[in-house]
Protein backbone atom coordinates (compact mmCIF):
# COMPACT_ATOMS: atom_id res chain seq x y z
CA UNK A 1 0.00 0.00 0.00
CA UNK A 2 3.04 2.49 0.03
CA UNK A 3 2.27 3.58 -3.50
CA UNK A 4 -1.34 4.39 -2.47
CA UNK A 5 0.11 6.20 -0.09
CA UNK A 6 2.37 8.14 -2.09
CA UNK A 7 -0.02 8.89 -4.81
CA UNK A 8 -2.26 10.43 -2.03
CA UNK A 9 0.72 12.78 -0.27
CA UNK A 10 1.68 13.99 -3.87
CA UNK A 11 -1.75 14.82 -4.64
CA UNK A 12 -3.37 16.08 -1.87
CA UNK A 13 -0.17 18.62 -1.76
CA UNK A 14 -0.22 19.52 -5.26
CA UNK A 15 -4.05 20.51 -4.59
CA UNK A 16 -2.87 22.53 -1.60
CA UNK A 17 -0.01 24.36 -3.25
CA UNK A 18 -1.86 25.24 -6.19
CA UNK A 19 -4.70 26.72 -4.46
CA UNK A 20 -2.12 29.41 -2.57
CA UNK A 21 0.01 30.57 -5.82
CA UNK A 22 -0.68 33.31 -7.53
CA UNK A 23 -0.26 33.50 -11.32
CA UNK A 24 0.85 36.77 -11.64
CA UNK A 25 4.40 36.45 -9.18
CA UNK A 26 5.29 33.19 -11.31
CA UNK A 27 7.38 33.89 -14.25
CA UNK A 28 5.54 33.29 -17.50
CA UNK A 29 8.98 31.23 -18.80
CA UNK A 30 9.67 29.16 -15.70
CA UNK A 31 9.65 25.83 -18.01
CA UNK A 32 12.87 27.52 -19.47
CA UNK A 33 14.09 28.40 -15.84
CA UNK A 34 14.09 25.05 -14.74
CA UNK A 35 15.07 23.40 -18.22
CA UNK A 36 16.87 25.25 -20.64
CA UNK A 37 16.54 23.22 -24.11
CA UNK A 38 18.23 26.40 -26.40
CA UNK A 39 15.33 26.51 -28.41
CA UNK A 40 14.08 29.72 -29.36
CA UNK A 41 10.28 30.50 -28.88
CA UNK A 42 7.73 29.90 -31.05
CA UNK A 43 6.29 33.58 -31.85
CA UNK A 44 2.59 33.94 -31.50
CA UNK A 45 0.12 34.97 -34.45
CA UNK A 46 -0.54 38.47 -34.75
CA UNK A 47 -3.54 40.15 -36.42
CA UNK A 48 -2.65 41.18 -40.34
CA UNK A 49 0.48 39.52 -40.41
CA UNK A 50 1.68 36.52 -42.33
CA UNK A 51 4.94 34.99 -41.03
CA UNK A 52 6.80 31.91 -41.64
CA UNK A 53 9.07 30.56 -38.91
CA UNK A 54 11.59 27.64 -39.08
CA UNK A 55 12.80 25.58 -36.13
CA UNK A 56 14.57 22.91 -35.96
CA UNK A 57 17.88 20.96 -34.48
CA UNK A 58 20.15 18.25 -35.65
CA UNK A 59 21.62 15.96 -32.93
CA UNK A 60 24.83 13.87 -32.76
CA UNK A 61 25.32 11.47 -30.27
CA UNK A 62 28.35 8.87 -29.86
CA UNK A 63 27.51 6.45 -27.09
CA UNK A 64 30.17 3.87 -24.84
CA UNK A 65 28.40 1.29 -23.60
CA UNK A 66 29.51 -1.44 -20.81
CA UNK A 67 27.43 -4.65 -22.32
CA UNK A 68 25.38 -6.54 -20.06
CA UNK A 69 23.95 -10.03 -20.94
CA UNK A 70 20.42 -11.26 -22.32
CA UNK A 71 18.95 -14.09 -23.62
CA UNK A 72 20.54 -15.86 -26.08
CA UNK A 73 20.24 -15.45 -30.04
CA UNK A 74 20.40 -17.81 -32.62
CA UNK A 75 23.53 -17.23 -33.68
CA UNK A 76 24.57 -17.61 -30.20
CA UNK A 77 22.74 -21.12 -29.69
CA UNK A 78 24.42 -21.83 -33.40
CA UNK A 79 27.97 -21.24 -31.94
CA UNK A 80 27.61 -22.41 -28.52
CA UNK A 81 24.95 -25.20 -27.83
CA UNK A 82 23.67 -24.94 -24.32
CA UNK A 83 24.54 -21.22 -24.25
CA UNK A 84 22.34 -20.00 -21.11
CA UNK A 85 23.62 -16.13 -22.06
CA UNK A 86 24.26 -13.24 -25.05
CA UNK A 87 25.48 -9.79 -25.07
CA UNK A 88 23.81 -6.88 -27.03
CA UNK A 89 26.58 -6.51 -29.65
CA UNK A 90 26.86 -3.20 -29.05
CA UNK A 91 30.14 -1.13 -26.98
CA UNK A 92 30.99 1.98 -29.41
CA UNK A 93 28.35 3.90 -31.55
CA UNK A 94 27.02 7.13 -33.16
CA UNK A 95 23.66 7.77 -34.22
CA UNK A 96 22.10 11.10 -35.16
CA UNK A 97 18.77 13.16 -36.29
CA UNK A 98 17.90 16.15 -38.18
CA UNK A 99 14.89 18.00 -37.50
CA UNK A 100 12.93 20.63 -39.33
CA UNK A 101 9.53 22.18 -38.31
CA UNK A 102 7.95 24.60 -40.16
CA UNK A 103 5.30 27.18 -39.18
CA UNK A 104 3.29 29.43 -41.38
CA UNK A 105 0.86 31.56 -39.99
CA UNK A 106 -1.90 33.72 -41.69
CA UNK A 107 -2.75 36.27 -39.41
CA UNK A 108 -4.50 35.56 -36.51
CA UNK A 109 -6.91 33.05 -37.55
CA UNK A 110 -4.97 30.36 -39.64
CA UNK A 111 -2.03 28.50 -38.56
CA UNK A 112 -0.05 25.17 -40.43
CA UNK A 113 2.48 23.37 -39.06
CA UNK A 114 4.69 20.40 -40.27
CA UNK A 115 7.38 18.64 -38.19
CA UNK A 116 9.92 16.34 -40.69
CA UNK A 117 12.81 13.74 -39.33
CA UNK A 118 14.93 13.95 -42.74
CA UNK A 119 17.41 11.64 -41.42
CA UNK A 120 17.65 9.38 -37.78
CA UNK A 121 19.43 6.66 -36.61
CA UNK A 122 22.43 4.31 -36.26
CA UNK A 123 25.53 6.46 -38.65
CA UNK A 124 28.73 4.36 -37.58
CA UNK A 125 30.08 2.44 -34.71
CA UNK A 126 28.67 -1.81 -33.42
CA UNK A 127 25.49 -2.89 -33.96
CA UNK A 128 23.34 -4.42 -31.86
CA UNK A 129 21.68 -7.93 -32.73
CA UNK A 130 18.15 -9.62 -32.49
CA UNK A 131 16.93 -6.71 -30.98
CA UNK A 132 14.44 -6.09 -33.95
CA UNK A 133 11.01 -6.59 -31.78
CA UNK A 134 12.28 -2.69 -30.46
CA UNK A 135 10.63 0.13 -32.28
CA UNK A 136 14.54 1.28 -32.66
CA UNK A 137 16.86 -1.21 -32.56
CA UNK A 138 20.09 -0.40 -33.63
CA UNK A 139 20.79 -2.85 -35.53
CA UNK A 140 21.41 -1.88 -39.19
CA UNK A 141 23.23 1.54 -40.36
CA UNK A 142 19.57 3.16 -40.89
CA UNK A 143 20.71 7.08 -40.38
CA UNK A 144 20.67 8.66 -43.41
CA UNK A 145 17.56 6.64 -44.89
CA UNK A 146 15.39 7.05 -42.24
CA UNK A 147 12.80 9.77 -43.38
CA UNK A 148 10.13 10.22 -40.84
CA UNK A 149 6.86 12.71 -41.67
CA UNK A 150 5.91 13.24 -38.20
CA UNK A 151 3.55 16.40 -38.44
CA UNK A 152 1.60 17.85 -40.82
CA UNK A 153 -1.77 20.11 -39.91
CA UNK A 154 -4.08 23.05 -40.42
CA UNK A 155 -5.26 24.91 -37.21
CA UNK A 156 -8.56 27.27 -37.53
CA UNK A 157 -9.20 29.71 -34.92
CA UNK A 158 -12.99 30.98 -35.08
CA UNK A 159 -15.34 32.82 -32.60
CA UNK A 160 -16.58 29.31 -30.90
CA UNK A 161 -12.51 27.51 -30.87
CA UNK A 162 -10.45 26.09 -32.64
CA UNK A 163 -10.26 23.59 -35.68
CA UNK A 164 -7.46 21.46 -35.93
CA UNK A 165 -7.29 18.71 -38.74
CA UNK A 166 -4.35 16.68 -40.25
CA UNK A 167 -1.47 14.21 -38.43
CA UNK A 168 -0.47 15.74 -35.39
CA UNK A 169 1.09 15.04 -32.19
CA UNK A 170 -0.88 14.03 -29.17
CA UNK A 171 0.62 15.29 -25.74
CA UNK A 172 -0.84 15.27 -22.17
CA UNK A 173 0.21 15.91 -18.69
CA UNK A 174 3.81 14.53 -17.52
CA UNK A 175 3.49 12.64 -21.14
CA UNK A 176 3.77 9.01 -19.54
CA UNK A 177 0.48 8.04 -21.60
CA UNK A 178 0.65 10.53 -24.55
CA UNK A 179 3.53 11.70 -25.28
CA UNK A 180 4.63 13.58 -28.71
CA UNK A 181 7.75 12.60 -28.67
CA UNK A 182 9.44 16.56 -28.99
CA UNK A 183 9.72 17.38 -25.07
CA UNK A 184 13.51 17.67 -24.13
CA UNK A 185 14.99 15.70 -20.75
CA UNK A 186 17.03 16.07 -18.33
CA UNK A 187 19.34 12.84 -19.33
CA UNK A 188 18.26 10.62 -22.92
CA UNK A 189 16.45 11.56 -25.52
CA UNK A 190 12.87 11.09 -27.07
CA UNK A 191 12.48 8.76 -30.15
CA UNK A 192 9.27 8.58 -32.22
CA UNK A 193 6.01 9.66 -30.15
CA UNK A 194 2.19 9.63 -30.56
CA UNK A 195 1.04 10.95 -33.36
CA UNK A 196 -2.45 10.79 -35.36
CA UNK A 197 -4.60 11.91 -37.88
CA UNK A 198 -6.95 13.76 -35.97
CA UNK A 199 -9.78 15.64 -36.29
CA UNK A 200 -9.97 17.82 -33.08
CA UNK A 201 -12.21 20.99 -31.65
CA UNK A 202 -11.39 22.64 -28.61
CA UNK A 203 -13.36 25.38 -26.93
CA UNK A 204 -13.80 27.26 -23.77
CA UNK A 205 -17.74 26.70 -23.09
CA UNK A 206 -17.78 29.46 -20.50
CA UNK A 207 -16.22 32.20 -22.19
CA UNK A 208 -13.20 33.26 -23.93
CA UNK A 209 -11.85 34.34 -21.01
CA UNK A 210 -12.83 31.33 -18.76
CA UNK A 211 -10.18 29.28 -17.34
CA UNK A 212 -12.11 26.28 -18.27
CA UNK A 213 -10.80 24.28 -21.88
CA UNK A 214 -12.72 21.70 -23.20
CA UNK A 215 -11.80 19.15 -26.45
CA UNK A 216 -12.84 16.51 -28.31
CA UNK A 217 -10.79 14.62 -31.33
CA UNK A 218 -11.74 11.62 -33.44
CA UNK A 219 -8.34 9.71 -34.11
CA UNK A 220 -6.60 7.29 -37.00
CA UNK A 221 -3.47 6.20 -35.06
CA UNK A 222 -0.64 6.70 -36.95
CA UNK A 223 1.54 5.66 -34.61
CA UNK A 224 2.00 4.99 -30.31
CA UNK A 225 3.11 2.41 -28.07
CA UNK A 226 1.22 -0.04 -29.46
CA UNK A 227 -0.28 0.42 -32.86
CA UNK A 228 1.72 1.54 -36.45
CA UNK A 229 0.08 2.44 -39.36
CA UNK A 230 2.60 1.05 -41.63
CA UNK A 231 2.40 -2.18 -40.43
CA UNK A 232 -1.55 -2.53 -40.89
CA UNK A 233 -2.71 -1.48 -37.19
CA UNK A 234 -5.86 0.42 -37.54
CA UNK A 235 -6.60 2.17 -34.31
CA UNK A 236 -9.13 4.32 -33.99
CA UNK A 237 -9.81 6.43 -30.88
CA UNK A 238 -12.65 8.61 -29.95
CA UNK A 239 -10.90 11.58 -26.79
CA UNK A 240 -12.12 13.99 -24.57
CA UNK A 241 -10.15 16.33 -22.26
CA UNK A 242 -11.44 19.27 -19.94
CA UNK A 243 -8.62 21.51 -17.87
CA UNK A 244 -8.94 24.35 -15.70
CA UNK A 245 -6.32 26.29 -16.08
CA UNK A 246 -4.86 29.62 -14.42
CA UNK A 247 -1.71 31.13 -15.23
CA UNK A 248 1.10 27.89 -14.35
CA UNK A 249 -1.01 26.11 -12.47
CA UNK A 250 -3.56 22.98 -14.52
CA UNK A 251 -5.95 20.44 -13.62
CA UNK A 252 -7.18 18.04 -15.91
CA UNK A 253 -8.93 15.28 -17.23
CA UNK A 254 -8.36 12.70 -20.45
CA UNK A 255 -10.70 9.98 -22.00
CA UNK A 256 -10.12 7.95 -24.57
CA UNK A 257 -11.93 4.63 -26.17
CA UNK A 258 -9.92 2.77 -28.58
CA UNK A 259 -10.58 0.21 -30.69
CA UNK A 260 -7.73 -1.52 -32.94
CA UNK A 261 -7.80 -4.33 -35.52
CA UNK A 262 -5.21 -5.88 -37.60
CA UNK A 263 -6.10 -8.50 -40.31
CA UNK A 264 -4.00 -11.57 -40.05
CA UNK A 265 -3.46 -14.90 -41.85
CA UNK A 266 -2.19 -18.27 -40.08
CA UNK A 267 0.12 -20.15 -42.95
CA UNK A 268 -2.63 -19.10 -46.05
CA UNK A 269 -4.75 -16.45 -47.59
CA UNK A 270 -7.36 -19.24 -46.35
CA UNK A 271 -6.80 -19.63 -42.55
CA UNK A 272 -7.44 -15.88 -41.43
CA UNK A 273 -7.72 -13.87 -38.26
CA UNK A 274 -8.13 -10.71 -36.78
CA UNK A 275 -6.02 -9.46 -34.14
CA UNK A 276 -8.21 -6.78 -31.60
CA UNK A 277 -7.44 -4.31 -28.66
CA UNK A 278 -11.13 -2.53 -26.96
CA UNK A 279 -9.83 -0.18 -23.67
CA UNK A 280 -10.78 2.61 -22.14
CA UNK A 281 -8.55 4.76 -20.97
CA UNK A 282 -8.99 7.48 -18.04
CA UNK A 283 -6.26 9.59 -17.22
CA UNK A 284 -6.39 12.62 -14.26
CA UNK A 285 -2.67 15.44 -14.68
CA UNK A 286 -2.16 18.75 -12.85
CA UNK A 287 0.56 20.85 -12.53
CA UNK A 288 1.55 23.99 -10.14
CA UNK A 289 3.84 26.64 -9.70
CA UNK A 290 4.10 29.44 -6.40
CA UNK A 291 6.79 31.62 -5.24
CA UNK A 292 8.31 30.60 -2.19
CA UNK A 293 7.08 32.95 0.62
CA UNK A 294 9.91 35.72 1.14
CA UNK A 295 12.23 34.77 -1.23
CA UNK A 296 10.86 36.70 -4.33
CA UNK A 297 13.56 34.57 -6.99
CA UNK A 298 12.56 31.12 -5.31
CA UNK A 299 9.69 29.01 -6.41
CA UNK A 300 8.12 25.40 -5.88
CA UNK A 301 6.77 23.83 -8.67
CA UNK A 302 4.87 19.97 -9.45
CA UNK A 303 3.36 17.97 -11.83
CA UNK A 304 1.22 15.00 -11.10
CA UNK A 305 -0.69 11.91 -13.48
CA UNK A 306 -2.52 8.82 -13.03
CA UNK A 307 -3.83 6.15 -15.33
CA UNK A 308 -6.13 3.78 -15.30
CA UNK A 309 -6.70 1.22 -18.68
CA UNK A 310 -9.60 -1.37 -18.79
CA UNK A 311 -10.71 -3.21 -21.57
CA UNK A 312 -10.07 -6.78 -23.52
CA UNK A 313 -8.01 -7.66 -26.40
CA UNK A 314 -6.33 -10.88 -27.91
CA UNK A 315 -3.14 -9.62 -29.28
CA UNK A 316 -1.92 -11.42 -26.10
CA UNK A 317 -3.08 -14.65 -25.69
CA UNK A 318 -2.09 -18.62 -25.18
CA UNK A 319 -3.02 -21.18 -27.21
CA UNK A 320 -5.82 -22.34 -25.07
CA UNK A 321 -7.51 -18.93 -25.55
CA UNK A 322 -6.83 -18.92 -29.39
CA UNK A 323 -8.62 -22.06 -29.80
CA UNK A 324 -11.66 -21.10 -27.38
CA UNK A 325 -11.80 -17.28 -28.54
CA UNK A 326 -11.85 -16.56 -25.13
CA UNK A 327 -10.00 -12.74 -24.87
CA UNK A 328 -7.31 -11.37 -22.38
CA UNK A 329 -8.59 -9.06 -19.95
CA UNK A 330 -7.00 -5.48 -20.09
CA UNK A 331 -6.34 -3.66 -16.46
CA UNK A 332 -3.66 -1.99 -15.72
CA UNK A 333 -2.69 1.54 -13.93
CA UNK A 334 0.15 3.96 -13.24
CA UNK A 335 1.47 7.32 -12.44
CA UNK A 336 3.89 9.52 -11.45
CA UNK A 337 4.56 13.00 -9.10
CA UNK A 338 7.43 15.90 -9.27
CA UNK A 339 7.80 18.40 -6.54
CA UNK A 340 11.19 21.00 -7.38
CA UNK A 341 12.20 24.25 -6.14
CA UNK A 342 13.83 26.73 -8.78
CA UNK A 343 16.23 29.65 -7.73
CA UNK A 344 16.11 32.20 -10.20
CA UNK A 345 19.27 34.91 -10.85
CA UNK A 346 19.04 37.95 -12.92
CA UNK A 347 21.70 39.52 -14.64
CA UNK A 348 22.39 41.05 -18.18
CA UNK A 349 23.52 39.02 -21.21
CA UNK A 350 21.66 37.13 -23.83
CA UNK A 351 19.81 34.52 -23.04
CA UNK A 352 20.61 30.89 -24.63
CA UNK A 353 18.59 31.13 -27.94
CA UNK A 354 20.11 35.00 -28.96
CA UNK A 355 17.88 36.79 -28.07
CA UNK A 356 18.20 40.24 -26.14
CA UNK A 357 16.79 40.24 -23.29
CA UNK A 358 18.20 40.10 -20.10
CA UNK A 359 19.46 36.50 -19.09
CA UNK A 360 17.44 35.44 -16.24
CA UNK A 361 18.01 31.75 -15.80
CA UNK A 362 17.56 29.13 -12.77
CA UNK A 363 20.86 29.01 -11.31
CA UNK A 364 19.69 26.22 -8.57
CA UNK A 365 16.74 23.11 -9.66
CA UNK A 366 15.91 20.51 -7.46
CA UNK A 367 13.47 18.18 -8.29
CA UNK A 368 12.10 14.62 -7.21
CA UNK A 369 9.72 12.47 -8.87
CA UNK A 370 8.14 8.95 -7.77
CA UNK A 371 6.43 7.00 -10.27
CA UNK A 372 4.23 3.89 -10.11
CA UNK A 373 3.34 1.06 -13.09
CA UNK A 374 1.64 -1.66 -12.49
CA UNK A 375 3.40 -5.29 -13.03
CA UNK A 376 2.53 -8.87 -14.27
CA UNK A 377 3.48 -11.90 -12.55
CA UNK A 378 2.19 -14.33 -15.18
CA UNK A 379 1.72 -12.94 -18.45
CA UNK A 380 -0.44 -16.04 -19.60
CA UNK A 381 -3.01 -15.95 -17.15
CA UNK A 382 -5.80 -14.22 -19.15
CA UNK A 383 -5.20 -10.81 -17.49
CA UNK A 384 -2.62 -8.12 -18.70
CA UNK A 385 -1.70 -5.82 -16.11
CA UNK A 386 1.45 -4.07 -17.20
CA UNK A 387 1.64 -1.08 -17.07
CA UNK A 388 4.09 0.56 -19.42
CA UNK A 389 5.05 4.48 -19.94
CA UNK A 390 5.60 6.05 -22.90
CA UNK A 391 9.01 5.93 -23.66
CA UNK A 392 9.52 9.41 -24.05
CA UNK A 393 9.25 10.08 -20.40
CA UNK A 394 12.45 9.56 -19.27
CA UNK A 395 13.76 8.39 -15.86
CA UNK A 396 17.73 8.08 -15.78
CA UNK A 397 19.82 6.82 -18.81
CA UNK A 398 20.40 2.96 -18.09
CA UNK A 399 18.12 0.31 -16.12
CA UNK A 400 14.86 1.69 -18.31
CA UNK A 401 16.38 3.04 -21.45
CA UNK A 402 19.02 0.40 -21.89
CA UNK A 403 19.14 -2.65 -19.38
CA UNK A 404 15.45 -3.33 -19.04
CA UNK A 405 14.45 -2.30 -22.60
CA UNK A 406 16.98 -4.61 -24.53
CA UNK A 407 15.94 -7.64 -22.13
CA UNK A 408 12.67 -7.40 -23.19
CA UNK A 409 13.32 -6.65 -27.08
CA UNK A 410 15.59 -9.47 -26.72
CA UNK A 411 13.49 -11.78 -25.01
CA UNK A 412 10.30 -10.89 -27.79
CA UNK A 413 12.39 -11.25 -30.41
CA UNK A 414 13.74 -14.62 -29.78
CA UNK A 415 10.33 -15.57 -28.69
CA UNK A 416 9.79 -14.81 -32.30
CA UNK A 417 12.29 -17.36 -33.50
CA UNK A 418 11.06 -20.67 -34.36
CA UNK A 419 14.64 -22.06 -33.76
CA UNK A 420 14.62 -20.90 -30.37
CA UNK A 421 10.72 -20.71 -29.29
CA UNK A 422 9.96 -24.98 -30.99
CA UNK A 423 7.15 -23.52 -31.90
CA UNK A 424 5.54 -23.32 -35.64
CA UNK A 425 4.68 -19.66 -35.00
CA UNK A 426 5.10 -17.42 -31.91
CA UNK A 427 2.84 -17.00 -28.85
CA UNK A 428 0.29 -14.06 -29.94
CA UNK A 429 1.09 -10.32 -29.13
CA UNK A 430 5.26 -11.46 -28.06
CA UNK A 431 5.72 -8.50 -30.63
CA UNK A 432 4.02 -5.85 -28.16
CA UNK A 433 6.23 -7.26 -25.19
CA UNK A 434 9.31 -4.80 -26.00
CA UNK A 435 9.44 -1.58 -23.48
CA UNK A 436 10.71 -0.02 -25.74
CA UNK A 437 13.35 2.34 -23.08
CA UNK A 438 9.88 2.96 -21.05
CA UNK A 439 9.39 2.54 -17.66
CA UNK A 440 7.19 -0.61 -16.68
CA UNK A 441 5.82 -2.96 -13.96
CA UNK A 442 8.17 -0.73 -11.38
CA UNK A 443 8.13 2.00 -8.95
CA UNK A 444 10.40 3.82 -8.54
CA UNK A 445 11.96 7.42 -7.13
CA UNK A 446 14.23 9.79 -9.02
CA UNK A 447 16.12 13.03 -7.21
CA UNK A 448 17.59 15.37 -9.71
CA UNK A 449 19.71 18.80 -9.33
CA UNK A 450 20.82 21.47 -11.69
CA UNK A 451 23.73 23.92 -11.03
CA UNK A 452 23.91 26.39 -13.70
CA UNK A 453 26.34 28.89 -12.48
CA UNK A 454 25.96 30.56 -16.22
CA UNK A 455 22.98 31.13 -17.80
CA UNK A 456 24.49 28.85 -20.84
CA UNK A 457 26.46 26.40 -18.65
CA UNK A 458 24.16 23.07 -16.85
CA UNK A 459 26.21 20.97 -14.62
CA UNK A 460 23.36 18.00 -13.48
CA UNK A 461 23.26 14.96 -11.85
CA UNK A 462 20.56 12.44 -10.68
CA UNK A 463 19.66 9.37 -9.07
CA UNK A 464 17.22 6.30 -9.54
CA UNK A 465 16.71 3.77 -7.10
CA UNK A 466 13.84 0.89 -8.39
CA UNK A 467 11.81 -2.07 -7.51
CA UNK A 468 9.58 -4.06 -9.69
CA UNK A 469 5.90 -3.84 -8.60
CA UNK A 470 5.23 -8.07 -9.51
CA UNK A 471 7.25 -10.80 -10.03
CA UNK A 472 9.75 -10.35 -12.72
CA UNK A 473 9.11 -12.74 -15.64
CA UNK A 474 10.61 -13.56 -18.50
CA UNK A 475 7.55 -14.54 -20.95
CA UNK A 476 10.03 -16.23 -23.57
CA UNK A 477 11.72 -18.11 -21.06
CA UNK A 478 8.00 -18.83 -19.78
CA UNK A 479 6.53 -20.02 -23.24
CA UNK A 480 9.58 -21.89 -24.03
CA UNK A 481 10.62 -23.93 -20.96
CA UNK A 482 7.46 -23.40 -19.00
CA UNK A 483 8.93 -21.89 -15.88
CA UNK A 484 9.05 -18.75 -14.14
CA UNK A 485 12.39 -17.19 -14.10
CA UNK A 486 13.39 -13.41 -14.80
CA UNK A 487 15.42 -12.70 -17.97
CA UNK A 488 18.66 -13.91 -17.20
CA UNK A 489 17.30 -17.34 -15.89
CA UNK A 490 16.87 -16.01 -11.90
CA UNK A 491 14.19 -16.19 -9.40
CA UNK A 492 11.73 -14.11 -10.30
CA UNK A 493 10.28 -12.81 -6.59
CA UNK A 494 13.22 -11.25 -6.08
CA UNK A 495 11.96 -7.37 -6.67
CA UNK A 496 15.11 -4.92 -6.18
CA UNK A 497 16.24 -3.46 -9.52
CA UNK A 498 19.32 -1.76 -8.01
CA UNK A 499 20.63 1.96 -8.03
CA UNK A 500 21.56 4.05 -10.70
CA UNK A 501 23.36 7.10 -10.50
CA UNK A 502 23.37 9.51 -13.59
CA UNK A 503 25.93 12.86 -13.97
CA UNK A 504 26.29 15.25 -16.87
CA UNK A 505 27.08 18.83 -18.27
CA UNK A 506 25.46 20.91 -21.06
CA UNK A 507 27.04 24.15 -23.00
CA UNK A 508 24.08 26.35 -25.08
CA UNK A 509 26.47 28.81 -26.98
CA UNK A 510 24.89 31.39 -28.74
CA UNK A 511 26.02 31.39 -32.31
CA UNK A 512 24.91 33.88 -35.31
CA UNK A 513 21.52 33.65 -37.28
CA UNK A 514 19.88 33.03 -34.04
CA UNK A 515 21.83 28.95 -34.19
CA UNK A 516 22.68 27.68 -30.80
CA UNK A 517 25.33 25.22 -30.81
CA UNK A 518 24.84 22.57 -27.52
CA UNK A 519 27.76 20.10 -26.23
CA UNK A 520 28.03 17.98 -23.29
CA UNK A 521 28.20 14.62 -22.17
CA UNK A 522 26.27 12.39 -20.15
CA UNK A 523 26.83 9.10 -18.20
CA UNK A 524 25.36 7.03 -15.58
CA UNK A 525 26.22 3.44 -14.00
CA UNK A 526 23.63 0.75 -12.37
CA UNK A 527 24.47 -0.98 -9.42
CA UNK A 528 22.00 -3.78 -10.25
CA UNK A 529 19.72 -5.60 -7.69
CA UNK A 530 18.69 -9.07 -7.71
CA UNK A 531 16.02 -8.57 -10.16
CA UNK A 532 18.61 -9.02 -12.49
CA UNK A 533 20.82 -12.01 -11.12
CA UNK A 534 21.05 -14.95 -12.97
CA UNK A 535 20.14 -18.98 -11.49
CA UNK A 536 23.10 -19.05 -9.42
CA UNK A 537 22.05 -15.82 -7.54
CA UNK A 538 24.61 -13.75 -8.90
CA UNK A 539 24.15 -10.20 -9.84
CA UNK A 540 24.58 -8.39 -13.19
CA UNK A 541 28.00 -7.07 -13.35
CA UNK A 542 27.54 -3.40 -13.04
CA UNK A 543 27.00 -2.05 -16.22
CA UNK A 544 27.95 1.93 -17.51
CA UNK A 545 27.49 3.92 -20.12
CA UNK A 546 28.75 7.32 -21.90
CA UNK A 547 27.32 9.64 -23.86
CA UNK A 548 28.80 12.33 -26.17
CA UNK A 549 26.60 15.18 -27.31
CA UNK A 550 27.02 17.51 -29.95
CA UNK A 551 23.62 19.79 -31.17
CA UNK A 552 23.00 22.59 -33.09
CA UNK A 553 18.96 24.28 -32.44
CA UNK A 554 17.49 26.91 -34.82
Amino acid sequence: MAHVRLRWLAGALLLTLARSASAEDVPEDLPRLVLDTGRPPVKPAEPDLIRFQLNGEYQLRYEHLRSFPLDVSTTVANQKPGALEDSLGQKNFAYHWLRFTPRLQLREEVQIVAQLDVVSGMVLGDLAHDTFADNTPRDNYDGFRNIQGRWLYAELKTKIGVFRVGQQPSHWGMGILANDGDHPSLFGDYRYGSISERMLFATKPLGKESPLTVAVAGDLVYQDQTADLSRGDQAFQGVFAAFYEKGPNQLGIYAVYRNQTNNKTSGSNLFTYEDRLEVAVLDAAGKFAAPVPGSPNAFVFGAAEGAVIVGSTNLLRTPDQARSGRDTTVQSYGGAAQLGVLHRRKGPGTTSYGEKDPATFGDLVGQVEIGYASGDADPYDGTEKRFTFNANHKVGLLLFDEVMRFQTARSASAAQDPLLSNAARPTPGVQLLSSNGAVFGAQYINPTFIYRPRYWLDFKGGMVVAQTTADYVDPYRLASKGSYTNYRGGEPTRHDLGIELDAGFEARIPLQYKITLVLGAQGGVLFPGGALANDRGEKMKTPWLAVGRLGLIF
